[in-house]
């Protein structure tokens, strides 16, 4: 079960079964890429997804994990469609994040967690060969010595280690989750829409290698051809805040 509201050009989804860890069953996963379906040309300038309870996420629920046909892994396709929404995405990790659960924060573009949480992968215990495209998007986003710790190993990392190796972008007390995930939308959400939404396309194209060179270019001069650049200057020349429309 998830909860999904979007108010001020913030969407919010929420992972809301915290009897189970709040577990991914097929349907949860298909309600999510939904969701961001739905939101593709609305309004929407960031992203947050979250949980409740105890648990971030415990990954694909067991069940599903031991029935039916993965060859079409529905958590690759979810990953794929969170990495390769337009705008900014933010994690909000509420507490602990293990087996999918740790690639569907890493398709985010930004990771708060909070204090003593741990994460770890139990692929090898269970006798599971992780999807390779998911092995990928741990070897892009934390490097392959780390993701051989994550799978050959199935090491568990505490809360300062996942910001060592890169996982985590900030750790916040356990209350003080709202208050720094808010102050990330706010930033976020002021900024130039075509601009930030721009450039998330590009970090992640040469992220990965696939830079398409005359298409980031023509995002660039759509900028400085725009009313935001326009309003930008002026804010800046008046001693204000500039109010961007994305236009």
């Amino acid at each position: 079960m998830i909860e999904a509201t979007l108010e001020n050009s913030v969407g919010r989804i929420t992972l809301n079964r915290p009897e189970v860890h709040n577990s991914l069953t097929r349907e949860t996963m298909n309600n999510i890429r939904a969701v961001l379906k739905d939101w593709a040309n609305s309004d929407i300038r960031v992203l947050v997804l979250t949980g409740t309870g105890k648990s971030f996420c415990s990954g694909v629920s067991l069940g599903d994990v031991g029935t039916g046909d993965w060859s079409n892994n529905p958590l690759t396709a979810l990953c794929d469609a969170l990495e390769n929404f337009h705008t900014p995405t933010i994690c909000a990790l509420n507490g602990g994040v293990y087996g999918g659960g740790v690639e569907l924060a890493l398709s985010c573009d930004f990771r708060v967690g909070t204090e003593g949480m741990k994460m770890f992968v139990p692929a090898v215990k269970i006798g599971v060969h992780y999807d390779a495209a998911g092995i990928g998007r741990y070897v892009q986003k934390l490097g392959s010595q780390t993701a051989r710790r994550v799978f050959l190993l199935a090491e568990k990392f505490e809360d300062h280690a996942l910001l060592d190796i890169g996982f985590l972008d900030y750790l916040v007390a356990a209350d003080k989750l709202g208050e720094r995930v808010d102050d990330l939308t706010s930033t976020i959400n002021s900024a130039a829409p075509l601009a930030v939404q721009g450039m998330k396309r590009t970090i992640l194209e040469t992220s990965r290698g696939s830079l398409d060179t005359e298409a980031a270019e023509q995002r660039t001069a759509q900028c400085f051809a725009s009313e935001d650049h326009r309003e930008g200057l002026a804010a800046l020349s008046e001693k204000r805040n500039p109010v961007f429309k994305g236009r």
